[in-house]
């Protein structure tokens, strides 16, 4: 038995956030003058009815990243007992994770983001550090140390439209760095909570 091959990115169903993020996009790009109200209603339309990304990526490609308050900087320290930030919370343009003894754990996947990339500097320690981001989210490990514990990227490198890079620095310590989308459980429970 094969694998089914995966899916382009392009081609994947788009949501109805996917669609009034892109709305955002447009509506912020006619605020600054770069696109006139013409071209605004006449992408708009065309935002609303997208069925792909594929026909919502060329909408924002010629508008380049938001400029946005990059915000204070987020400093994690694992310390002894961990620390897991999840939920609801807004992610600046940078964050420092420490990994500690206890461990972090960074869920992005109902965070509110609007940034086109986040600077993240590392130091997983004994624990390590992990992320967990939504589909779409391209991570950039490049100029990641491996240190002992390495890197797992369990993501599907393939950026989405109007989604952020996650530019990973630092090192890998002997926790090791670990870059994956929401598990199962997480998933159910993301849904209950959406539900209610």
């Amino acid at each position: 038995m094969t694998a089914e091959p995966s899916r382009s990115a392009g081609r994947m169903r788009a949501s109805d956030a996917d669609r009034e993020a892109v709305v955002e996009q447009l509506r912020e790009a006619a605020a600054e003058g770069r696109i006139d109200l013409e071209e605004l209603d006449e992408r708009l339309g065309q935002a609303l009815t997208a069925k792909t990304f594929a026909e919502l990526a060329p909408l924002t490609d010629d508008l380049g990243p938001a400029v946005l308050d990059p915000g204070e900087p987020l400093t994690v320290k694992g310390g002894i007992h961990g620390v897991v930030r999840t939920g609801r919370w807004k992610v600046p343009s940078r964050i420092a994770a420490y990994g500690g003894l206890g461990g972090v754990r960074l869920d992005f996947t109902q965070a509110e983001c609007r940034l086109r990339e986040i600077e993240v500097t590392v130091d997983a320690q004994m624990a390590g550090v992990v992320f967990v981001v939504p589909v779409g989210w391209r991570p950039d490990t490049d100029a990641l140390d491996p240190g002992f514990g390495g890197l797992k990227d369990k993501t599907s490198g393939e950026r989405l439209p109007g989604t952020p890079v996650l530019r990973i620095t630092g090192s890998c310590g002997a926790g090791g760095v670990t870059v994956r989308h929401p598990n199962l459980r997480e998933r159910r429970k993301q849904r209950k909570e959406l539900s209610r």
